[in-house]
């Protein structure tokens, strides 16, 4: 039976994509499919013929609060108490409005108003999440950006040193979640309720863990209903169908290039990155592609006229050029991580904040990646770790591997089948 399903998310491409990946599945399979975030993902979303509904908070137009964001140590602090938690009020009566014909809704961890209009109106509710540190395992403890080096050495001890760095990182932020608090008090819900940046963003029928299990696996403290289902891609380039002759003459003029990339996010960011970029593939006599963003300062980093065999390009869909590189150099954000997995090539991860720490240390983990942080990011350091990977077999080997299998991953497959299930009425789960 059809239904109408709202997918509320927030954040940048990387916290899109997949989304609508998994709303156009939904929609082959006959469901109507609105997906309710920031504005600044209106014309993405309708362009993916799914309807749009506004939901705050709105993406800043500010570079230097987008800066902010990323800083390892105060980002993920910043981003959630000065934009996502001050706008649950808003963010709840937008969700209010676009769930009025809705028969379920699907929530992301930065929708924080979703479980509460769940919980108000009674609204059947799934939650989905991108990065294993959703989670935040005792049993897998993930590498924090603010403590790297520490969270990193702890991290094979387990629960035994697990438990109590959970425990404080919760009575660390707990502070945070006021306003949402204050929103449960006024919806007349009971107070504190779930924390919403730990248990409370995920839904006590289905969890979704939108990612690789090569990744991570379930672990005794995930929810029992959680299911490991692979990444979702969105096939950007083929749903807009541009062409980029420029793009396709030199891809084809040489050897395949390194690409430099920082997300959506992260290049905003970005430092010195392409200038570091470009002085270690001048070093290594490789041919390479920076996608800059929108940024005028990362662009002005890289000379005009570019040296021979080099091309600097705003914005490329990560699918249309990752398989035809030979080494991929990016921020670690899940979606990037994702596609670059899936492409079957070795490469750097350049982590800044978030979750990027825990995911490039995962990439590591599988003998797919090496890891330098931004903040050690320089032209030695790149040459340095490129070199080893590009010279590396085994490298090579591992990373076609590890491709081949995510590439049998049928994310949205499967998350459209789960969900199916929950509104026929199956509530039957356990961790998969």
């Amino acid at each position: 039976m059809a239904s109408h399903i709202v997918i509320a998310t927030f954040g940048s491409l990387g916290d899109l994509h997949p989304y609508l990946a998994l709303g156009a599945g939904l929609q082959v399979r006959g469901h109507t499919v609105t997906i309710a975030t920031s504005s600044a993902h209106r014309a993405r979303v309708e362009a993916a013929g799914l309807t749009w509904r506004r939901m705050r908070p709105e993406m800043p137009d500010d570079p230097g609060l987008e800066a902010e964001f990323m800083d390892p140590r105060t980002g993920s602090e910043i981003l959630f108490r000065r934009l996502v938690a001050p706008a649950v009020a808003d963010s709840y009566a937008d969700l209010q409005e676009a769930t009025r014909a809705a028969d379920l809704l699907v929530s992301t961890p930065l929708s924080i108003a979703a479980p509460l209009l769940a919980e108000t109106a009674g609204l059947p509710w799934i939650s989905a999440l991108l990065q294993p540190m959703g989670f935040f395992s005792a049993y897998d403890f993930p590498v924090l950006s603010g403590a790297r080096r520490l969270t990193a050495a702890l991290h094979p001890l387990g629960p035994l040193v697990g438990r109590p760095m959970r425990r404080l990182a919760r009575e660390a932020a707990g502070p945070w979640s006021e306003p949402v608090r204050a929103l449960r008090r006024t919806l007349g819900l009971p107070v504190p309720g779930p924390d919403p940046l730990f248990e409370g963003q995920h839904s006590p029928t289905l969890v979704l863990a939108m990612f690789s299990r090569l990744l991570a696996h379930p672990q005794p403290d995930w929810p029992p209903h959680a299911h490991v289902i692979g990444p979702l891609f969105w096939d950007e380039a083929a749903a807009t169908g541009k062409p980029r002759p420029d793009l396709d003459r030199f891809l084809a003029a040489g050897p395949p290039p390194i690409v430099f990339t920082l997300g959506s996010a992260a290049v905003n960011a970005a430092g010195r990155f392409y200038a570091e970029s470009l002085a270690a593939a001048m070093a290594l006599g490789r041919r390479a592609l920076f996608l800059v963003g929108a940024a005028p300062a990362n662009l002005a980093q890289l000379p005009d006229p570019l040296p021979e065999g080099m091309l600097a390009l705003p914005y490329v869909p990560h699918a249309r050029v990752f398989a035809a590189s030979a080494a991929i150099v990016h921020q670690a954000g899940s979606g990037t991580l994702a596609e670059a997995l899936r492409a079957g090539r070795p490469m750097l991860a350049v982590p800044f904040g978030h979750d990027q720490p825990d995911n490039a240390a995962r990439a590591k983990r599988l003998g797919v990646a090496r890891v330098v942080p931004a903040a050690r990011y320089t032209a030695a350091a790149a040459e340095h770790a490129l070199r080893r990977l590009l010279m590396s077999a085994g490298a090579a080997e591992r990373a076609a591997a590890v491709g081949r299998k995510v590439w049998a991953e049928d994310g949205v497959g499967r998350a459209c089948s789960l969900i199916e299930a929950i509104l026929q009425g199956d509530r039957r789960s356990g961790p998969k």
